[in-house]
């Protein structure tokens, strides 16, 4: 199953039915009008260079049309994010994946106050570009047959790569995952299984189509099923979230914690009367989040687990089968595996260990990188880096990424818990993050990052009812704001890099 075929087989299907309202653009573009359009611009983009197209444009109407009719026109996107450091991201991708052509639009870079770059095509020309006779040919090809469309479109086979994207950074320099076809139904389906979706759907399209959360859960599963996308540019303009939701009756919402409690702050009681599904991944979902959205809107937030390498779904909790403070069950369609760090070895129920996951949503390695693909991927099994322990019942549980252990004194300690017991310690308008720092004597020692003073003391003497000392942070240092990347999950190589900064200043 190719994505930009079945997009054709749905358009084609559901001609009158509303497939993209852009809030922003003001553009509302039924399923039959969406292909019209797609098709416009895969004709041109018959231009570009073969091979890989770099797209930096915001979700919207422009950036789900961009999208599909680069596949269409047999080119494969690149999504570049812009939401730190526009120009080096795009930069960083034509040099890895070897491409020029960057579609992206003129007032989005004004609002980034990043140059014009070579190779830049811009939106805007484009639609100017497109004459009225153009566009009657194009009305015409449309209203042909699915069958007569996909003869004439690019082809291809499933395990084609689909899209290419970038890990976030968070930890160390992006790495280039390259996802076919294959990969991403392979995830659709395998979550369609555990979700009633119905055709009649409305998706909140808030998470960025640069991440893989977004394109999968916002993007191509609505397009799947012929739903309707509700696109929004900005996922931190809270308020205008909270009435897209509202206005536009949207029954689906995902985000990570730090948007949806945004969300839940700016949002009024029946604002999220219509919605059926909360979904949250990224980070750990805080207690006091899903206590307000019960209060606040009848709603039970369900936290999901997975990596832009599995496409990404790998567990999720759902309706009647859903423990909070879990990753959920594993999909139907993925494997999971426990291993000892020390032996290899498959660990016993309850016990953490290295996750490894398998399946057909796992991708097949990373771009022009032998040596991490080798590392990552093992005998069938991609090596999430990250660590937890299955329960009796089947219910994946997170410990955090083995690059957040630290060893001190030969005791392994997660930054993860110790994250955990520091938050529900602080005050509720104190926002903290845990990081890890060289020390001579210990090995390793824990640094508490929050973003107003505290009383120290205090907050240490409440974590010590469930840490051990050598758990416990040996500082405390204020930060204006935790960094955030793109997708809303906290930044932390740049959050280490401001305490570091902090205590530099001190002692210097």
């Amino acid at each position: 199953m190719l994505l930009h075929h079945q997009f054709i087989r749905m358009a084609r299907r559901h001609r009158s039915r509303m497939a993209i309202v852009d809030r922003v653009t003001n553009r509302r573009l039924t399923y039959g009008r969406a292909l019209v359009a797609s098709l416009l611009l895969s004709e041109r983009m018959r231009s570009f260079d073969e091979g890989f197209v770099g797209i930096m444009l915001p979700n919207s109407a422009p950036s789900i049309l961009a999208i599909v009719a680069t596949l269409l026109s047999g080119r494969i996107p690149v999504l570049i994010n812009f939401s730190t450091g526009a120009a080096q991201n795009v930069q960083y991708a034509q040099q890895k994946c070897g491409f020029r052509t960057v579609l992206t639009a003129r007032v989005l870079l004004e609002k980034l106050k990043c140059p014009a770059m070579p190779g830049m095509v811009f939106m805007e020309d484009v639609a100017q570009s497109v004459s009225f006779v153009s566009k009657l040919r194009g009305a015409l090809r449309a209203s042909r047959s699915a069958e007569h469309l996909l003869d004439r479109v690019a082809g291809g086979m499933p395990d084609d790569t689909a899209v290419m994207l970038f890990t976030s950074g968070s930890e160390s320099e992006p790495k280039a995952v390259p996802l076919s076809h294959n990969n991403i139904v392979a995830n659709i389906r395998g979550v369609s299984q555990y979700w009633p979706y119905s055709e009649q759907d409305i998706v909140l399209a808030n998470l960025p189509y640069f991440h893989v959360f977004g394109l999968t859960l916002n993007l191509w599963l609505p397009l799947y099923y012929g739903m309707t996308i509700v696109p929004f540019a900005n996922p931190l303009d809270f308020k205008g979230v909270c009435e897209a939701v509202r206005e536009e009756r949207v029954v689906y919402v995902g985000g990570t914690p730090s948007f949806l409690s945004g969300y839940l702050e700016a949002s009024q009681p029946g604002d999220f009367s219509s919605v059926r599904m909360v979904l949250t991944g990224g980070d750990k979902c805080p207690e006091m989040l899903r206590q307000g959205y019960r209060r606040k809107h009848n709603l039970e937030l369900h936290e999901g687990y997975g990596t832009t390498e599995t496409s990404p779904i790998i567990s999720v909790n759902v309706p009647g089968a859903s423990k909070p403070g879990s990753g959920g069950r594993p999909l139907p369609n993925v494997a999971v595996r426990i291993e000892d760090f020390d032996t290899g070895d498959d660990c016993p129920v309850g016990k953490t260990g290295k996750i490894l996951v398998s399946g057909p949503c796992v991708m097949s390695g990373y771009f022009d990188d032998l040596e991490q693909t080798s590392l990552s991927l093992r005998k069938g099994w991609y090596d999430t880096g990250d660590m937890g322990w299955m329960d009796e019942e089947g219910y994946l549980w997170l410990a955090g990424r083995l690059k957040r252990f630290v060893k001190i004194h030969g005791e392994m300690v997660s930054l993860v818990r110790v994250e955990d017991v520091l938050r529900k310690c602080l005050p509720e308008d104190v926002a903290c993050c845990v990081v890890e720092l060289p020390d001579a004597l210990r090995g390793a020692q824990i640094i508490a990052a929050v973003t107003h003073p505290v009383d120290e003391r205090a907050v240490l003497q409440a974590m010590a009812k469930e840490l051990t000392n050598l758990q416990l942070p040996r500082r405390f240092v204020i930060v204006q704001a935790l960094d955030r990347l793109g997708s809303g999950k906290v930044d932390i190589r740049a959050v280490t890099n401001r305490v570091r900064a902090v205590l530099v200043g001190e002692s210097s």
